[in-house]
């Protein structure tokens, strides 16, 4: 029997030093805070590890993001390694698909605290002083398509045994299907506690045995919102107390949906935002990157719509001279709709009303659009790469991404509906 109580910590999917392309389209970002986060929040997690005074460290892969640039990568890793050797903690690390045998070419020894398990077979490592025994098997190639888990040894009684292992499980939405497995696979081996590693979204798949993914120890994008960071572990005379997440970012992602229903005038806007983004800030540990989702039927769509870039660059700025320190505006999306009855225009008998008419029929998702696409061909091909690819491009010739834009045409249509009865 092992110690009556001690405490591990577990982590995953760091991508030290992921270059998150991309940022510099964003003016104003924040591109140096944003691209070092990883290596803060890595700095995070090694001194929250020494204050908890942890037995070991457990990463279960992607601790970095494919092959590094140069040796600071490996350099700044084993550093922190050994912040975490002097205060006697060990480290017990597999390599997953970003950072399998076959994708890391440099290499530097590792501090005698850190195991690093083999890709060649599952490999058990004991620590007797616990009672606990540690398996894992890191990945040899970036694409794992057999189930790894299958090849672990079985538990045994009055040991406590953990599974340390990269996998998507039994398939998660977003993730690469590597190295699959079952929560009955798992169940099946006897361990106490699976830490697993691949998907960034935190998630306790099983409490009979503890099955977790911790998530990404760091959000690298606008769709890995919320809290990020690691779980810890507390073990009492071989049963497990409590799993608990702990915050180690120090750049957090979130998206906030703000209602215009109120709002009747677009420079009322600017305000309303702002007073909705106070708790927010509260609530994150360091920067907070923001996606703005503009949403609700308000009288102010029309004139948002008509000049859209002018209130989007108001509300920037109002942000920017309200001295609103750690919140970066990545992006605001206008999802607004018109307060006016689309039911009127679609009766009116004029152009207006036969263009709502055409979209309306357009917006029916089992009508082929092709045929209205060949006339954009021409045009696509003169478009520059960096128009048309990536999460902001725009291919005028993909039938549907011209279905998604037509709320969009039929709301601007509606805008300039409400602006010609304004001023007749």
């Amino acid at each position: 029997m092992g110690r009556a109580l001690f405490r591990f910590l577990h982590a995953a999917d760091i991508h030290l030093d992921s270059p998150l392309r991309g940022l510099e389209r964003y003016e104003g970002a924040p591109v140096d805070e944003i691209r070092s986060a990883p290596r803060r929040a890595l700095e995070n997690l090694v001194q929250f590890a020494i204050d908890e005074e942890v037995e070991f460290l457990l990463l279960a892969g992607d601790l970095y993001d494919g092959d590094w640039k140069d040796y600071n990568t490996g350099l700044f890793f084993i550093s922190q390694m050994r912040r975490l050797g002097q205060a006697g903690i060990g480290v017990h690390l597999i390599a997953g698909n970003h950072d399998a045998a076959s994708q890391i070419t440099k290499q530097l020894a590792l501090p005698d605290n850190v195991t690093l398990y083999s890709h060649a077979k599952p490999q058990t490592v004991e620590l007797p002083e616990l009672g606990v025994a540690i398996h894992g098997q890191s990945f040899k190639t970036r694409s794992v398509t057999q189930d790894l888990a299958a090849g672990y040894p079985l538990g045994e009684p009055g040991r406590f045994d953990i599974g340390l292992l990269h996998t998507s499980l039994d398939g998660r939405p977003g993730h690469d299907d590597y190295a699959p497995s079952s929560i009955s696979e798992l169940r099946s081996k006897g361990y106490d506690y699976w830490a697993l590693g691949h998907v960034h979204q935190r998630e306790v798949v099983s409490e009979d045995p503890w099955i977790v993914f911790p998530g990404n120890l760091q959000g690298r994008h606008a769709r890995e919102t919320g809290e990020k960071g690691a779980t810890l572990v507390t073990v009492s005379d071989g049963e497990i107390l409590s799993v608990e997440h702990h915050a180690l970012d120090v750049v957090r992602w979130a998206r906030l949906e703000v209602d215009l229903a109120a709002v009747e005038r677009a420079d009322e806007i600017p305000d309303l935002v702002r007073s909705c983004l106070v708790p927010l800030g509260e609530s994150s540990a360091g920067l907070l990157a923001l996606r703005l989702v503009l949403t609700g039927r308000s009288s102010a769509h029309a004139e948002l719509v008509r000049e859209r870039e002018r209130w989007i660059q108001e509300i920037r700025s109002q942000l920017a001279a309200a001295g609103d320190v750690g919140v970066f505006l990545e992006k605001v999306e206008v999802a607004s709709q018109s307060a006016i009855d689309i039911g009127s225009g679609l009766e009116r008998e004029d152009a207006l009303g036969d263009l709502l008419r055409m979209i309306s029929a357009l917006e029916d998702a089992s009508l082929d659009l092709g045929d209205f696409v060949e006339p954009f061909r021409e045009i696509r091909k003169k478009l520059p790469p960096e128009c048309v690819t990536g999460e902001e491009g725009f291919d005028p010739t993909d039938p549907e991404r011209l279905r998604e834009l037509l709320p969009s045409v039929r709301d601007l249509l509606l805008a300039r509906l409400a602006g010609a009865e304004e001023n007749p």
